[in-house]
């Protein structure tokens, strides 16, 4: 019943399909024959002309080309058009073979078939072309004041863009031409718009057409060369947009879903991480996993790439339960077959720390529970050691005494040659890990990065931020660079250090080269549509206490080893006395019974020999620099 109310649908390019069957043959006839004659043979040879009418529609009708919707429609569908009347012109060449007729022989029966086909496709292929072409005048008429737009990229990310903005009204743009590289695309016309130059000529062009926005639409790219147009662009006097790869873009309906603004991390020009996920799969799949701190930036990021693997349970701990409740929720909406359990428990707790790994018994521990923030912490140094080192050496225990296969800390490049109580702290968490190796089956590592960008309390959504406020942005000091790499990649590379364990090593991720803090302000100010000075300015505050001008990744003691991962060294393990470090926080506990901020610093600066502690007159001194 529906088929035959999709033919009713179709009804009229039914009727006209028998009317282009009639006249193909009356056409083939008229051509071989004189007119007088040809009259005489078409209706000599009337019984052969409706066979082919049946045969041709009854061909189109099984395979499926009444049920099409023609204005939408593409190369498959004409195929099976071509296919269809192909078959027809088989069986009317048989029936002209097996029973001959005046003005119906083989020869006719060809041509007959040929303009045919060629009628029926056509028609079939103008209602496509008139319905874009209303479609277009449509969208057209609906947009008011169009964005002039410059596409970076002709390749198949760009023309799609570019179909995408001629048939959706939600991409209110008028395209000013492509720009490509390659030089075989100059000057050609792509989908209607011009090739109009490359990369290089990015400043001129846009000088000359003044577009209001410039999208780049290049995947198949290095990242360097990537950078560098990113870079570019960036200077030019108008909004920049990305779209992402054709991967990511088939996840949404339509461009406008998918279009972005250019991020920083954009032009950090650091390729993708690639990973053994067969050796990942085998630390994880079907294995209880915890990860503490697991609300957090980096530990959420490692519960949704450890979902993905399959573990038997997931235990994400946290003294936060905001956090952790939103990550529970996220997890089984995006991963529902996946174990998930939340504890609220805090790592200085030891009896209770003792209870969850009693009642879960985890196979590897990722350890990201710490307090990090460098100001916050040289103020509050007793809560830093109680967390940081005391949380960790507690949590290490458990993992011991329930039989955990691996423990991998995730520290920090502020633990190299300290100058903050967060990264003498977190030496010390190493410290715990080296020596907890010396007396336990339990593999120990630590992982050592630096900066995250957009973690919690990190400089990229602080200057968001206070862009959104109309500045200023607030640098504290011109030359200050840190390293930085983006989350999903930092907890990629953690999972991946973690099967290169053998027990006692410091994995070193390779975080590429530094970055200016300053040079970071004025591309966000750029990528926001902004003018330095003008519309956003940049203040200069000084140094806060603890704060260095950069950051190291390796102690000199530690040297450095390759692995077979490109993006992951190990520092050799040089702390090897559990019964120093016990003394270690025996000086410390002591410290902190005095309840005396300063106190606390001293003790961690005998403990860290590598702390470079400045005294309160030194840090006012270099907040003022």
């Amino acid at each position: 019943m529906k088929t035959l109310q999709n033919i009713v649908r179709n009804r009229y390019l039914f009727i006209g399909d028998i009317f282009l069957i009639i006249c193909s043959y009356v056409l083939t006839i008229l051509m071989m024959y004189r007119v007088e004659l040809g009259l005489t043979v078409i209706l000599s040879s009337w019984n052969m002309v409706i066979l082919t009418v049946f045969a041709f529609t009854g061909f189109l009708y099984m395979f499926g080309c009444y049920r099409v919707y023609w204005v939408y429609g593409g190369t498959r569908e004409y195929l099976r058009v071509t296919a269809a009347c192909l078959c027809a012109g088989f069986l009317t060449d048989l029936l002209s073979v097996a029973h001959p007729t005046e003005g119906f022989f083989l020869k006719e029966s060809l041509f007959t078939t040929l303009i045919a086909m060629f009628a029926v496709v056509g028609v079939r292929m103008a209602i496509r072309i008139m319905g874009k072409i209303v479609r277009m005048a449509l969208n057209r008429s609906q947009r008011e004041n169009p964005k002039s737009v410059l596409i970076v990229g002709a390749g198949e990310l760009g023309v799609t863009l570019a179909k995408d903005i001629a048939s959706n009204t939600d991409l209110n743009y008028h395209i000013l031409g492509f720009i490509d590289d390659d030089p075989q695309k100059q000057k050609m016309i792509i989908y209607g718009h011009k090739v109009i130059g490359n990369t290089n000529q990015i400043p001129r062009l846009v000088g000359w057409l003044k577009p209001e926005e410039i999208i780049v639409a290049i995947s198949s790219v290095e990242p360097a060369e990537k950078k560098r147009i990113l870079e570019l662009c960036s200077q030019q006097p108008c909004r920049i947009k990305i779209l992402p790869g054709i991967a990511d873009s088939l996840e949404k309906k339509k461009s406008v879903d998918f279009i972005r603004e250019v991020e920083v991390e954009d032009l950090l020009a650091r390729p993708a991480v690639k990973l053994d996920n067969s050796a990942i799969q085998e630390d994880i799949t079907d294995k209880v996993v915890m990860v503490t701190g697991g609300g957090g930036s980096i530990g959420s990021e490692l519960c949704r790439q450890i979902a993905r693997f399959a573990p038997k349970k997931l235990v994400i701990l946290d003294i936060y339960e905001n956090n952790a409740f939103d990550l529970e929720n996220n997890l089984h909406d995006d991963f529902p077959n996946c174990d998930v359990d939340v504890v609220i428990a805090s790592v200085r707790d030891r009896n209770r720390m003792e209870q969850v790994f009693a009642t879960y018994r985890p196979h590897i521990v990722f350890h990201a529970a710490a307090h990090k923030h460098v100001p916050l912490m040289e103020n509050n140094a007793m809560e830093a050691v109680k967390n940081n080192v005391f949380g960790t050496y507690n949590t290490a225990c458990c993992a011991d005494m329930f039989g955990a296969k691996r423990f991998v800390l995730i520290s920090t490049d502020k633990a190299v040659n300290p100058t903050n109580v967060m990264g003498a702290t977190k030496r010390v968490c190493e410290m715990i890990i080296q020596a907890m190796q010396t007396k336990s089956e339990t593999e120990f590592v630590a992982v050592r990065f630096g900066n995250v960008l957009n973690s919690n309390g990190s400089v990229l959504p602080r200057f968001k931020q206070q862009i959104r406020r109309g500045g200023p942005i607030t640098v504290t000091h011109p030359d200050i660079t840190r390293f930085f790499m983006t989350i999903p990649e930092a907890a990629q590379l953690v999972l991946q250090a973690a099967t290169y364990a053998s027990g006692g090593e410091i994995f070193v991720l390779d975080m590429g080269e530094p970055v200016r803090i300053y040079d970071m302000a004025k591309n966000l100010i750029r990528l926001s549509g902004l003018k330095e000075g003008k519309d956003i300015k940049i203040q200069i505050t000084g140094l806060r206490p603890g704060e260095k001008l950069y950051e190291e990744l390796l102690m000199e003691e530690e040297g450095l080893k390759k692995t077979a991962h490109a993006q992951i060294y190990i520092g050799q393990p040089f702390f090897d006395s559990m019964e120093k470090l016990e003394e270690h926080l025996d000086t410390l506990k002591q410290a902190l019974e005095t309840n005396d901020n300063e106190a606390v610093k001293n003790a961690v600066a005998k403990v860290v020999p590598t702390y470079v502690r400045k005294t309160e007159e030194e840090q006012i001194a270099a907040v003022q620099e």
